[in-house]
């Protein structure tokens, strides 16, 4: 009997997806190196202000942070949720204010700390997703009462409305598929999923359509970036009907410049070919076509590609399969409805991430600022993956305490 608890104990971290986190760590340091070597990102005197060593630093960092959370039964994690999720809501709207947040490639995400510039948005998501799950982990019968589903609405919208504001798309519409998931999860009524995935889906229309056709005086407000960005991805011509030819021809010319990121990414991942060029031989990288201030994080799908070919792309999926996988079966072992709900989100945010990120690269979906998870440059980054990863951890570790 003794033996048997033991080896309980000793099996209850799930190594299979231990074994894909320390593959992409791996892929992570190896790659953001290849990427940054002998650019603008590398102090060939001063090896901890390169990159690569910095994101070993947050892995460690991150790994830390995910033991700890590990220590400390979700069930006990749900309660504090909330608290959690106000305090980041509490510095969503800090970081808007200027001369608090940081003005920084035309948003205001960040905050700048000195040692490291920290993205409150990042963090907002698992905060949303804690704090989600405890608000759905109530008996059923309640969740059918339609002011607790709109409760559960007004707590995805209030964070996705402030990451809106500063601006940032990517991160605002990852809670989406986040939340449904959750509720789906939890047993909400099919009916009022319908409804919401119809309204979202005819609102997403209506906003296209405006986008791409409507007069400009017709238009929503979007930062410029965004637009150009849509209009890139469904080939629309940057200027309007009534143009002169000069402004035709500047509009051609501004769009060339801003489909520059997606068709050097595209051409990275196909010259990979079959093998690649091999580790740091990328001729996109080293000779500045992937720009370097993108290549070591939004674009470092295209990286590997290129240096690894199709294979490594085919081992970059099957890592990230792995842990969405694990994932998907820790949510089914789960022993309450709150682990189930928590590890679906989980899940549903790291497979958002990848699905928009690696997509982004083969262009089948518009350039956006998400970060793949442990493989992009990135301290909120890596740190929410991994904790995202720790709690997920947590749940399959406590599966078993009653």
């Amino acid at each position: 009997m003794f033996e048997a608890t033991l080896n309980e104990r000793q099996h209850r971290i799930d190594r299979v997806q231990l074994f894909g986190l320390i593959g992409l760590m791996l892929l992570g340091a190896a790659f953001v190196f290849s990427a940054t070597h002998g650019g603008e990102g590398v102090n060939p005197g001063q090896f901890f202000d390169q990159m690569w060593f910095r994101q070993i630093v947050w892995y460690g960092v991150g790994l830390g942070a995910a033991v700890t959370l590990c220590l400390v039964d979700y069930q006990t994690l749900g309660r504090w949720a909330f608290v959690v999720y106000w305090l980041m809501i509490f510095m969503l709207i800090a970081v808007l204010i200027p001369g608090v947040g940081t003005w920084r490639l035309g948003a205001r995400r960040w905050f700048d700390l000195h040692v490291f510039m920290l993205q409150p948005s990042e963090f907002t998501k698992l905060a949303f997703i804690m704090a989600q799950a405890s608000f759905l982990s109530r008996p059923i019968e309640e969740l059918k009462q339609p002011l607790n589903f709109w409760k559960a609405i007004g707590l995805m919208l209030l964070p996705f409305v402030l990451i809106m504001k500063e601006p940032d798309l990517g991160s605002a519409l990852v809670l989406l598929p986040a939340g449904f998931a959750m509720m789906l999860v939890a047993g909400t009524p099919r009916k009022y999923l319908y409804r919401l995935v119809g309204c979202v889906g005819v609102f997403g229309a209506l906003f296209l359509v405006d986008v791409l056709f409507a007069p400009k005086n017709w238009q929503i407000k979007l930062e410029p970036y965004q637009r150009q960005r849509l209009l890139v991805y469904f080939g629309r011509d940057f200027a309007a009907d009534d143009a002169t030819e000069q402004e035709k021809k500047d509009a051609r010319r501004l769009q060339f410049e801003k489909s520059y990121q997606s068709r050097q990414a595209l051409i990275s991942v196909g010259s990979g070919g079959l093998t690649g060029k091999g580790w740091h031989k990328g001729d996109q990288t080293a000779l500045g076509f992937l720009p370097p201030g993108a290549a070591h994080n939004d674009f470092i799908f295209s990286v590997i590609a290129e240096e690894e070919g199709f294979v490594g792309s085919l081992v970059v999926l099957t890592l990230y399969a792995v842990v969405l996988f694990t994932g998907i079966r820790t949510a089914g072992q789960a022993r309450d409805r709150l682990g189930k709900i928590m590890a679906a989100g989980v899940v549903t945010l790291l497979f958002s991430h990848v699905f928009i990120n690696i997509g982004m690269n083969i262009r089948i979906v518009p350039v956006t600022g998400i970060p793949l998870p442990l493989l992009s440059y990135g301290g909120s980054s890596v740190l929410v993956s991994l904790i995202a990863m720790g709690l997920l951890q947590n749940v399959h570790i406590y599966r078993k305490g009653y």
